[in-house]
C-alpha cells in the first residue's frame, strides 16, 4: 500500500520545522519590539537556543556505552515471545503473547528494524567521532560491535540496507538494500581488519566499555569469535568462504576462558537500566510475584520440549533454571514456595488452546534466583558457544583439534556460566562430569549424528540467546522440533524462518525495497527465508 505523498513523515517533518522556524522568528521580532532589544546580535540568538543542561558535543565514550546497552536489548521481548516459544523453551495458553507458540501475531516480527535508529545509529556516531589515529582502539571496538548488530539484523531479515544505511545526515534517506552475501563478506572483512588494527599504545574506552573495560586482547578474541560464528553460518551456501574464515578465526584466537566471556553485568537495583533486561522483561510480561498470582498474566510456562530434554538427559541445569511453585508444606509464610526437585518439573505443551490447561499450576517456570534474577548478566558471546563451533569445525575437517575435547569443554563452560546468575546457579564439578559420563560425545557416530548432538547442546547451552539459537536451528535443522498447528495461525503450522520487514519501508523506500524483494525471490512473510538458510530458493 502506497502512502499518500502529503502524509510522508519526512515531508511532514520538514513542514513542521519550517513552521517552527517562522514561528520562532516572529516571536523574536515581537520580543525585540517589546523589549527594545535593537542590539540583539546573532550570538545572543544562539545563546537563547542553547540547552544549559545538555552537552553541545558528542562524547564517544558515553555514546559507546549507550550502544552496548541498547544493542543487547534490541527487540528482546520479541525474541522471547517469537523464538523463545517457537524454539520450544516457553509455552503459553493465551493467544495474544503467542507469536512463537501458535504463530498467531506477526506485528512483533517487524520490531527489530528499530536497531537502525538506536544501537546502530549510536555506534555509527561513535565511528564518525573516532577518526583520528589516536582513536584507533575506540574505532576498532565500535566496528566490531557494529558487525554484531548488523549480523542479527540481516540474519532476521535477509537483504537489508547496509552500505548506504545510517547516512541520513548525509542526505541519503532512501538507502539501497545490499545482498546478504555481500553483507556477510563485508562483515567478515570488518572483523578481520578491526581485530588487526588495535594498537596498545593508544587509549581505549576504558570504564566506558561495559564488556572488557578497554582490554584490547579480549576485544580481539571477541572479534575472532564473531568471525567463527559468522563463518560457520555459511556452511550450506558458501563452504569455501566458511572454511576460509573459520580457519582465520581459529588462528586469530577465540574466547576459550570463562574470564573472556562477552557480557554486561547489572546491579539489579535502582533504575530499569541497572536491571537485567531479560529478567526484567520476563518478570513484567508474565512472572511477577508468583507467590501472589500462580496463574501468570500471560499464561506462560516452560515448554514440554525443553523440560523433557533436560529430564531425559539428567541435565543438572534443570534445577538451576526451573522451579515448580508449591504450597508451603509447613503451612507458614510464605504460603507458596518454589521447588527445584528434578522429578516434579514438567513443561506445558506448545499450542495450548485458550482455556486454562489442566495441571497448569504444576508446570515449571523460570527460577526466580537465576533466570529471573535482575542482577544477572546478559551473555553476548561465550566459551560454550565457541567450543561447540570448534567441535563442528573439527568434524568438517577445518580444525585439527579434537571434536570430543571441544564438545566436553563446551558442556563444562555452559554449566559453569550459571554461576554468574546467582549462588543458586552453581553446578558442582562432580555433577558436570557425571552428565558427560551419562551423555558421552558420539565420536563414532555419522557426521549428521555428531552435528545433531553439537547443535542440541548449543540449543541447551545458549538458552536465553534466542536469536542465535533460532539462526543455528535454521542452518542445521536441529533440534528437530514438532510445531503445533493452532487454528487460524499464520504459517499453516510451520515454524517461522524470517522476520518481516516493516510497512514503513514500502511507504518510504519502495523502489529499493521492491528491488530487494524481487531479487531474493521470497515473500515478505514469516515463512520466507534468508540467503544462508538451506530453505532459501535454490539452496535445496
Amino acid at each position: 500500500m502506497k502512502m499518500n505523498h502529503s502524509h510522508n513523515p519526512l515531508i511532514l517533518y520538514r513542514k513542521l520545522m519550517e513552521h517552527k522556524i517562522i514561528t520562532t522568528l516572529l516571536s523574536i521580532t515581537l520580543f525585540c519590539l517589546l523589549a527594545s532589544c535593537s542590539d540583539l546580535s546573532v550570538g545572543n540568538l544562539e545563546e537563547l537556543n542553547q540547552n544549559p543542561h545538555a552537552s553541545e558535543t558528542l562524547n564517544p565514550n558515553h555514546m559507546f556505552t549507550n550502544a552496548q546497552l541498547s544493542g543487547v536489548t534490541v527487540n528482546w521481548g520479541h525474541a522471547h515471545l517469537m523464538y523463545g516459544q517457537s524454539m520450544q523453551f516457553f509455552s503459553t495458553y493465551f493467544e495474544i503473547p503467542a507469536r512463537g507458540d501458535k504463530f498467531f501475531v506477526e506485528s512483533g516480527a517487524r520490531g527489530h528494524w528499530g536497531v537502525y535508529t538506536n544501537a546502530l545509529h549510536q555506534v555509527d556516531q561513535v565511528m564518525r567521532h573516532t577518526t583520528e589515529p589516536e582513536d584507533i582502539n575506540k574505532h576498532s571496538a565500535a566496528r566490531i560491535w557494529k558487525v554484531y548488530l548488523f549480523h542479527q539484523l540481516t540474519d532476521l531479515h535477509g537483504d537489508v540496507p547496509y552500505s548506504e544505511a545510517l547516512k541520513s545526515q548525509d542526505d541519503l534517506i532512501t538507502p539501497r538494500y545490499d545482498t546478504q552475501e555481500d553483507i556477510y563478506i563485508d562483515m567478515l572483512n570488518e572483523l578481520e581488519e578491526a581485530a588487526n588494527a588495535f594498537n596498545s599504545s593508544h587509549p581505549t574506552f576504558g570504564s566506558s566499555d561495559l564488556f572488557y573495560n578497554g582490554n584490547i586482547a579480549q576485544w580481539q578474541r571477541f572479534a575472532y569469535s564473531m568471525m567463527l560464528r559468522l563463518g560457520m553460518r555459511l556452511t550450506e551456501v558458501r563452504p569455501d568462504l566458511a572454511e576460509e574464515y573459520v580457519t582465520k578465526a581459529i588462528n586469530g584466537g577465540v574466547i576459550l576462558d570463562d574470564s573472556d566471556i562477552t557480557m554486561i553485568n547489572y546491579t539489579g537495583s535502582g533504575t530499569v537500566a541497572e536491571r537485567s533486561p531479560k529478567a526484567e522483561f520476563m518478570l513484567n510480561i508474565d512472572y511477577r510475584d508468583p507467590q501472589a498470582n500462580r496463574l501468570n498474566r500471560e499464561g506462560g510456562k516452560y515448554a514440554e520440549t525443553f523440560i523433557e530434554h533436560l529430564k531425559d538427559t539428567e541435565d543438572p541445569r534443570l534445577s538451576v533454571v526451573a522451579v515448580v511453585w508449591v504450597d508451603n508444606p509447613d503451612g507458614g509464610q510464605p504460603e507458596v514456595i518454589y521447588d527445584t526437585t528434578p522429578e516434579i518439573q514438567r513443561g506445558m505443551p506448545n499450542g495450548q488452546y485458550g482455556s486454562l490447561p489442566d495441571y497448569y499450576q504444576e508446570f515449571s517456570e523460570p527460577h526466580p534466583n537465576t533466570v529471573l534474577n535482575t542482577d544477572s548478566p546478559v551473555l553476548v558471546m561465550t566459551n560454550a558457544e565457541t567450543n561447540l563451533l570448534l567441535a563442528e569445525a573439527s568434524i568438517r575437517g577445518w580444525y585439527a583439534g579434537s571434536a570430543e575435547e571441544a564438545y566436553n569443554e563446551a558442556v563444562r563452560a555452559g554449566m559453569r556460566q550459571w554461576e554468574l546468575f546467582g549462588d543458586e546457579g552453581t553446578i558442582s564439578e562432580a555433577a558436570i562430569e557425571e552428565y558427560l559420563v551419562n551423555n558421552p560425545y558420539m565420536s563414532g557416530g555419522t557426521f549428521d549424528q555428531r552435528l545433531e548432538q553439537i547443535s542440541i547442546q548449543k540449543w541447551t547451552s545458549l538458552f536465553l540467546d534466542f536469536y542465535e539459537i533460532f539462526a543455528n536451528w535454521r542452518r542445521t535443522g536441529y533440534p528437530e522440533l514438532i510445531p503445533p498447528n493452532y487454528p487460524g495461525n499464520l504459517t499453516g503450522g510451520q515454524i517461522p524462518r524470517r522476520n518481516i520487514i516493516p510497512d514503513s519501508e514500502i511507504n518510504l523506500n519502495e523502489q529499493n525495497f521492491m528491488e530487494a524483494l524481487n531479487r531474493q525471490g521470497v515473500g515478505n512473510d514469516l515463512l520466507s527465508s534468508v540467503w544462508w538458510d538451506p530453505m532459501f530458493p535454490g539452496n535445496q
